[in-house]
């Protein structure tokens, strides 16, 4: 499927350069309500460059940060050789102070004091998240530049007719061309997400926003064509005018069903019914498309709509192949549901084709018979190339790299653990309860793999946090960095992973996994893990097994514990999280507490739609 991610990209810049020529050559003919040809106008002139604007704008935001993600990874990729023989590292553990100061007080910083990704709550409703200073940063440019682009250059001080007319023109266009990131954002398969090493949590951000101001746009253009006709002739001509004319009454229609989109999509509304929305969002979409289509007929912003329309196309048939590529033959991808303690479930999934696994990858699961077409974002915690794993190392063998390599490169066999919430999760449990045998298999079908842009390999020394359920996704960091270590093809010399579980039974969750690892070659050398249990029922339940596996009661320090691991670490340091909101809200601000005195990189990740 690397082939279809190419066509999409390679479609992805012909639409958006098609674009940039379209705003100058598709005059086209224009509606009755437009006398003027714009190539006359130049006020239509304007709203043709300032949409250029808006595109070349963020191409070259775009580039800036592909650029950046090429310099960090060419540097993190020289570290990496240089380390691979170099057991101190000293060069690289001490940082870059103007690097530092930048994380500190803008990349990894929240834009107040220390809350990002703990969740924002009033009473029962969810409010979302505060974004960081770099992302609202960001938020603010493109906000002021549709800002000041929606009113620049109109007539203020002429006729209240011509300024409404004019402002009519501005936002309507730039609403529209806004609408080609829109939809750029929203694609999962998108090539700027492994292109720029952005997560798609961010790309949705992003979208959100953009989405906001498309909207508000469109209602601008609105308003002021309704008061426009509410000046001349009254009320009751504006009502007449929207009956008469079916470019009026579709653009009305658009607007509202724009209106109801975002309303619909606020965070109080998408996670207390996920499904609902989803639901609604789509069909919504496709309304505003149609009613959009018929509003802009043989207008040169039609132009704009339709390189948003194709890319939207393309993206929903990548989609669509990757789904029948991955599930389609050999009948079909099997999910085997395990119930385990803690109201989890253990998912393997039995593919039709392998792909080859990469840590920090998740894929979306569709179960017809839980779910109907609804797919739901899931980390990928265990990979496997069919044979069963785990005979070797409860017979105390030690595994090799090489046979870890092996599971990795052709896996057909993906496992992960899913805790019991609403909705999808609770329907799944259910259906799992109901096997007699405690293993259920279904029908299932994957799409992905997404993700696995992040790697570990280029530092001396690893602190890997999880919380709950989220070991899911750190789990494949420390299998491969054991037998990168093993091999001799990462820099790494110390791992050290902390889980913050509420209960000893949780352990059961990854219990095979962590047997696996913990019988491969050279463990001991480089591996600790310290398990901290918040709600122990005795303290009997409490005890280490052995030195490098350490059992804790209570909520960890993470102050405290990132500062003893700085204080005597080797090389660079990287720092991942996965878990609760506060947990990683904590480790974030202890990551940025250290900028400027040791090399250390802040990873998080979370799927906070």
């Amino acid at each position: 499927m690397d082939r279809l991610h190419v066509i999409n990209m390679q479609a992805l810049v012909l639409g958006t350069l098609a674009t940039l020529v379209l705003g100058d050559e598709a005059s086209g003919s224009q509606s009755s309500s437009h006398k003027q040809n714009y190539q006359e106008s130049p006020a239509q002139k304007d709203n043709v460059r300032f949409a250029r604007y808006i595109l070349t704008t963020l191409a070259a935001v775009v580039f800036a940060l592909a650029v950046y993600r090429m310099v960090i990874q060419s540097i993190r990729y020289i570290r990496t050789l240089t380390c691979l023989n170099n057991d101190t590292q000293k060069y690289f553990k001490m940082p870059n102070l103007a690097f530092g100061a930048v994380k500190q007080h803008l990349l990894y910083a929240p834009l107040l004091r220390r809350r990002h990704n703990r969740e924002i709550h009033l009473a029962w409703f969810h409010l979302g998240y505060v974004p960081t200073r770099f992302q609202s940063l960001f938020l603010a440019g493109v906000i002021t530049m549709n800002v000041t682009l929606s009113v620049w250059g109109i007539e203020w001080n002429g006729t209240r007719d011509a300024a409404l007319n004019h402002l009519r023109n501005r936002t309507g266009a730039l609403s529209v061309v806004n609408m080609i990131p829109l939809v750029v954002l929203a694609g999962r398969n998108s090539p700027l997400i492994s292109l720029l090493n952005i997560s798609f949590d961010n790309f949705n951000l992003v979208h959100r926003w953009f989405g906001r101001i498309v909207v508000l746009q469109g209602l601008a253009h609105s308003i002021a064509e309704i008061v426009k006709r509410s000046d001349k002739a009254g009320w009751q001509a504006v009502q007449a005018a929207f009956q008469n004319s079916q470019m009026l009454m579709t653009g009305l229609l658009a607007t509202i069903a724009s209106v109801a989109i975002v309303l619909l999509a606020s965070a109080a509304l998408r996670h207390a019914f996920y499904e609902t929305f989803l639901h609604l969002h789509i069909a919504l979409v496709i309304l505003l498309l149609v009613f959009l289509w018929k509003h802009l007929e043989n207008t040169y912003p039609q132009n704009y709509l339709l390189a948003m329309i194709l890319l939207w196309a393309i993206e929903r048939f990548t989609r669509f192949a990757v789904l029948i590529y991955r599930n389609v033959g050999r009948g079909g991808t099997k999910a085997e549901l395990e119930l385990l303690p803690g109201d989890a479930c253990r998912v393997t999934l039995k593919m039709v084709r392998p792909w080859t696994f990469q840590p920090g990858q998740y894929a979306f699961i569709t179960v017809p018979s839980v779910g109907l077409w609804t797919s739901h974002p899931f980390s990928l915690a265990w990979s496997s190339d069919g044979v069963d794993d785990h005979n070797d190392s409860e017979k105390g063998y030690k595994i090799s790299a090489d046979d870890i390599l092996a599971k990795t490169s052709d896996a057909a066999s993906m496992s992960l653990i899913i805790r019991r919430r609403s909705g999808f999760t609770d329907k799944l449990f259910e259906k799992a309860e109901r096997s007699t045998s405690g293993i259920t298999t279904i029908s299932a079908y994957v799409e992905g793999p997404y993700g696995g842009h992040s790697v570990l390999h280029s530092y001396g020394t690893v602190m890997i946090f999880a919380g709950g359920v989220g070991i899911t996704h750190q789990v494949p960091f420390v299998r491969d960095l054991v037998a990168g270590y093993a091999s001799g093809t990462v820099a790494a010399r110390k791992v050290i992973l902390i889980w913050v579980i509420q209960s000893p039974e949780h352990l059961e969750w990854i219990r095979p996994w962590m047997t696996t690892i913990l019988a491969m070659d050279k463990r001991r050398d480089i591996l600790r893990i310290q398990l901290f249990v918040t709600q122990p029922r005795s303290t009997k339940e409490i005890h280490s097994p052995s030195a490098t596996v350490q059992m804790f009661p209570g909520k960890p320090n993470v102050d405290t514990l990132i500062e003893m691991e700085s204080e005597n670490q080797i090389g660079a340091m990287g720092v991942s999280v996965c878990g609760t909101g506060g947990l990683s809200d904590d480790v974030r601000a202890a990551v940025r507490k250290r900028q400027g005195w040791r090399n250390i990189d802040f990873l998080e990740q979370g799927f906070t739609w």
